[in-house]
Parts: structure tokens; C-alpha cells; sequence
């Protein structure tokens, strides 16, 4: 994985309301821009921003979220709406914030892996070459949970990565390949 450039700053606000499973945008300068800069997924007349990526935009104050009766939600409130879909929502956040602070267009992902990530402007000419597996550290990681990770992967000619949050709240990052052993 090669150190990027820096991203340009994205100089918009844009304003959603909170949904079941996420955050819907509708103005539509606001979802060109984020399409444009690889947030949130397009379904008919619906974009909707994941939660980590209306929490990161929350974050740098590039978005203001209101739930159903128009009341505004803070940062914590979001974070906790997002815990009731996934327990471990502060390290997929925080490994989220680390690659979209080092240039990397970030996007969800599928089959156990927590994130796809592109290079910067490789986003929609190419598919991703890296899969995100995201853990705490000392949080057990079962074997099978892994293998199974690295099967999908390399299926998919890709590079899996290993996103292992210490306990300073700092991201590393492991390149995960087969193990083999001496006969």
C-alpha cells in the first residue's frame, strides 16, 4: 500500500437526516460533490451516506445530520446510532478517519471485510486493490475468520490488509498473505 498525496479539502456543507441505515442526503449539488469524492451509494432517487463516512464529515463539519423531527444530532449521537448496527463502530470509524486522512477513497465492504479502498484517482476507473479487515488490538481474531478473509481476497486478485487498532487509538496496518511452513 503506497502512501498517497494529500486530499484536496472538500469545501461544501451539506445537510442529511438521519435513516435506519444511514444518513440520506437530497440536495443534489451536495450529492454530485460527494459522489464525486467517493461518498455514499446512489439506489434510485436515494443517496445515503454510511455511517462512518456521515460520522467522518460530521467530524471535519462538512455535514449536519437531523433526525426525523428535525431536531440536529451530534457527533455522540450519530456515533451511538451507529453502535446499534455494529459493536465495533469506534475502530471501524477511526481506521475509516486514518485512511481518508491519508488520500485513500474509501468504501464499504462485503463478506466479513469492513472496507474497500482505491488510490487516489482511481475511484470509479478501477476496481479496489486492497480489502480492510479492522480489529482492536487484544481482541481475538478467530483463525477461520481470517482464512476465510484471505480466501476472498486473493479469489478476487486483491490485497488483504489487516487494520489493527492499539491501545493508544493509532492504526497499523498488516498485509496479510498465506502462511506457509517448512516441510
Amino acid at each position: 500500500m503506497s502512501e498517497p498525496k494529500k486530499p484536496t479539502p472538500i469545501e461544501f456543507k451539506t445537510y442529511g437526516t438521519l435513516t435506519e441505515k444511514g444518513v440520506i442526503v437530497t440536495e443534489q449539488s451536495s450529492i454530485d460533490q460527494l459522489i464525486n469524492r467517493g461518498y455514499g451509494i446512489q439506489e434510485g432517487k436515494v443517496f445515503t451516506l454510511a455511517f462512518f463516512e456521515a460520522l467522518y464529515l460530521q467530524d471535519k463539519g462538512l455535514l449536519e445530520t437531523k433526525d426525523k423531527n428535525g431536531t440536529i444530532i451530534d457527533f455522540k449521537s450519530l456515533l451511538h446510532c451507529y453502535k446499534t448496527h455494529d459493536e465495533n463502530v469506534w475502530v471501524n470509524y477511526l481506521i475509516y478517519r486514518d485512511l481518508r486522512s491519508r488520500g485513500y477513497v474509501v468504501r464499504e465492504g462485503f463478506g466479513g471485510i469492513d472496507f474497500r479502498i482505491y488510490e487516489r484517482g482511481t475511484y470509479g476507473k478501477d476496481t479496489a486493490p486492497y480489502l480492510i479487515l479492522g480489529m482492536q488490538e487484544g481482541q481475538p481474531l478467530p483463525t477461520n475468520m481470517l482464512a476465510d478473509a484471505l480466501q476472498k481476497t486473493q479469489s478476487q486478485k486483491k490485497e488483504l490488509i489487516l487494520a489493527v487498532m492499539n491501545r493508544r487509538g493509532e492504526i497499523v496496518y498488516y498485509t496479510v498473505g498465506e502462511m506457509h511452513t517448512p516441510v
